[in-house]
């Protein structure tokens, strides 16, 4: 009888796994697939670069100080240093998912305990001690487990994109910052060296006052131009400060460290023609942000195939086997491994939430909705990023056509300053002509440094709406090396702190 119940519940065993795994419930993620345009409408207005431009935009510049701040920011920024950290712990949580695909419950257990009864003084306590090993196996019938593994799976190149979208935001933000910097450097230049020619046209008036051939009108009037002049620099001076404050975060040092990685006074960062723009598709290929969402997608994909499976009946493998002895009697606790003593019990089992399908079916609902939610988000993701480049494109190319008349106009104006002052050093103007040109020229000056600083940034923009700069990290760790070590002192984990896999490049 024992032999033919031992062979039912081989049959038994050997049947659920050979079903194990064999459905795979819910929908199979397929990538949206968004329409996008053919080509850029003002992609004509720019040179072809080559692509691999696209992997160190900011080189175009030719600056080796911005070039020196990017590489610190990639190595020490901390925000980016917390999305490597998130990589870390999706690695973990993938490898806890896939622990499921193996018996769940492996419990080792023993107890030992003194029992008072009823009974004969001479039995009424006594002492029992017991020790086992009990095993419970789900077996992935329905594709619960599978189902997990791909969602982890998906929410770990997830984290993976996230990195590489805040690191597309890093290397812009700090060229953007440095741009902002030169900038602020060139008109506060400039409006020293304004006021210093202005400061000479008031004494050159003042001299003139004294002598009597013009009135104190002139006078006012150049000292209110100089101090107007001047009045400008303190702003200039603390937005400059406000600036250097914020690069020093983006590098991960403290302010009044920055100025070792400056390198010294620079100009304003001018770029080449050139951009690989490239075609509207290579979007889905180069944006992080439109990689992370079409991961986050497939992610919820599969968790609709996980609530899916509650539906249908689970089915469970379990086993146990242990010692047990007590000293009542003749009997002693030295007897626990005795072959007398030893007891097991194994078996399939199967659980079937028949009367809750009402709430079941309203969680696969729920997580149907949220998986519309997230195709939804990804053709919002894809449709911005779209808008951005085309935003960007357009405000370099009229910002480049603005450049050519403003530096015109800066030529003409230092031109009328010296025609002005020459014609009133002659007599032939009023020195309201002289205030005039030297106010349109400080003006002018202003504007086209600002003008400068603006291509810069459009340009940045351009390459951060195309999705450049991520692919400096291929190759490399997530987290540097000391913090991996610190983190290996503190827990064992494994081969999780490895170099990107091939398949996490």
């Amino acid at each position: 009888m024992k032999l033919a119940k031992v062979r039912l519940y081989s049959v038994l065993v050997a049947s659920a796994l050979s079903f194990s795994g064999c459905a795979m419930l819910g929908p199979d993620f397929s990538s949206p697939e968004p329409e996008l345009p053919e080509n850029w409408s003002n992609v004509s207005a720019f040179q072809k670069a080559s692509e691999e431009e696209n992997v160190a935009w900011w080189k175009q510049f030719n600056d080796p100080t911005l070039d020196y701040l990017i590489q610190t920011a990639y190595e020490q920024n901390l925000s980016l240093r917390t999305a490597g950290l998130r990589i870390l712990e999706s690695r973990a949580q993938l490898g806890l998912v896939k622990g499921n695909m193996f018996p769940q419950s492996q419990n080792l257990n023993g107890d030992i305990m003194t029992i008072g009864t009823t009974g004969p003084a001479s039995n009424r306590y006594y002492n029992a001690a017991s020790i086992g090993f009990d095993v419970g196996w789900e077996l992935d019938f329905w594709g619960k487990f599978s189902r997990s593994i791909e969602s982890a799976d998906a929410s770990l190149f997830a984290s993976i994109a996230d990195y590489d979208d805040v690191l597309v935001s890093l290397t812009a933000e700090v060229a953007r910052s440095y741009t902002s910097l030169r900038t602020l450097e060139e008109r506060i230049r400039l409006a020293k060296k304004n006021s210093e020619l202005q400061q000479d046209g008031l004494q050159l008036v003042g001299h003139q006052f004294e002598a009597g051939t013009v009135t104190e009108l002139d006078v006012q009037q150049a000292t209110t131009l100089l101090n107007t002049t001047l009045a400008t620099i303190p702003s200039l001076q603390s937005a400059l400060q406000q600036t250097r404050n914020s690069l020093a975060i983006l590098l991960g040092v403290f302010p009044e460290d920055l100025g070792e990685f400056l390198h010294g006074a620079g100009s304003i960062p001018t770029a080449t023609p050139e951009l690989a723009v490239g075609i509207p598709a290579d979007l889905l290929r180069r944006r992080p942000d439109i990689r992370k969402a079409e991961m986050q997608t497939a992610a919820q994909s599969a968790q609709v195939g996980v609530a899916v499976t509650e539906l249908y009946p689970s089915f469970t493998l379990f086993g146990s086997l242990g010692w047990s002895a007590s000293d009542m009697g003749e009997n002693s606790l030295g007897d626990i491994f005795d072959s007398n003593s030893f007891s097991y019990s194994f078996g399939p089992a199967f659980k079937w939430n028949i009367l809750n399908y009402g709430r079941i079916k309203n969680q696969v609902r729920i997580q149907d909705a949220r998986l519309e939610q997230l195709i939804t988000s990804y053709q919002n993701v894809v449709l911005n990023a779209a808008r951005e480049v085309e935003d960007s494109m357009t405000a370099l190319v009229y910002a480049r056509k603005e450049e050519k008349y403003l530096r015109l106009g800066v030529i003409s104006s230092e031109r009328s300053v010296e025609l002005s002052l020459l014609q009133y050093e002659e007599g032939f103007a009023d020195y309201q002509r002289v205030l005039d040109s030297t106010r349109a020229l400080t003006q002018k000056q202003d504007q086209y440094a600002q003008l400068q600083g603006k291509m810069a940034t459009d340009f940045i923009s351009m390459y951060k709406a195309l999705g450049g700069g991520w692919q400096i990290r291929l190759g490399k760790d997530f987290v540097p090396q000391d913090v991996k070590e610190k983190m290996e002192e503190r827990t064992d984990w494994g081969n999780l702190l490895q170099n990107p896999t091939p398949e996490e490049q």
